[in-house]
């Protein structure tokens, strides 16, 4: 049988080994302002992209620039993306595109980003990984910029949102999810348990449906991290109901 395990950036590692990286996507949906079902202003911190490029779109500019916007702004932008989407995608208010563009340092002998829900890699360990059998992995180009001469050649996976927490995970008297923009105001249970008919067959990494700032590995892909000897990732398994 499967296990899963939570994902988090390992604090004991020092960052010159694993990698540092201050960046941001090169695109992204505006947040929602006022929402007119629920009156939040909000906007996902961890929907991530990376193999979606919008450099074709005439209106790139118009995803360039962090901010909040109307709903029927946000629905606009929104379907002028969504072809450019895998199948099926929820694109929530601040799903970001495109690549990584920003600055970086560091060797990138382990992971970097976990502290910011995503995953940065060199070429050679994506290879590696993929070598070992774990499945669902997708590098993406990045466009970052290192100051040391022979800098690493390093890429960011594309971790879409499968599986989702349980239902037992939630109080009973939360309230549904906003019926106009899906926002589900909950925050992430200290002891968190995976619903295992959500879960995915396919990939061995993956961020959660309904809380997209968890990334979850099985232990196809521990096994391959831990016999690699890379670092970065810390690991806690999760149970499945």
């Amino acid at each position: 049988m499967t296990r899963f395990f939570d994902l988090r950036h390992d604090k004991t590692v020092n960052f010159r080994r694993n990698g540092l990286v201050e960046a941001a996507h090169k695109w992204g949906l505006p947040g929602l302002k006022n929402c007119p079902g629920c009156g939040a202003t909000w906007g996902t911190s961890a929907q991530f992209y990376p193999a979606v490029d919008l450099s074709d779109l005439p209106e790139q500019a118009e995803f360039e620039e962090p901010r909040a916007e109307p709903l029927s702004e946000l629905i606009r932008l929104r379907e002028l993306v969504r072809p450019l989407m895998p199948p099926n995608t929820r694109l929530p208010p601040g799903t970001h595109f495109g690549p990584l563009v920003g600055r970086a340092s560091g060797q990138f002998e382990g992971f970097a980003g976990l502290e910011s829900c995503l995953i940065v890699l060199r070429r050679d360990t994506l290879e590696a990984l993929q070598s070992a059998g774990v499945r669902g992995l997708q590098g993406c180009r990045t466009e970052l910029h290192f100051r040391q001469k022979a800098p690493p050649d390093v890429l960011e996976l594309q971790l879409e949102p499968r599986g989702l927490l349980h239902p037992d995970c939630f109080p009973p008297d939360l309230a549904p999810p906003c019926a106009t923009c899906g926002r589900l105001g909950l925050r992430l249970p200290d002891d968190p348990i995976l619903d295992g008919a959500s879960l995915p067959t396919d990939t061995d990494l993956f961020r959660l449906g309904n809380y997209s700032t968890v990334l979850i590995g099985t232990d196809r892909f521990k096994d391959a991290v831990e016999q690699g000897g890379w670092t970065g990732i810390s690991f806690r398994e999760l149970p499945v109901r």
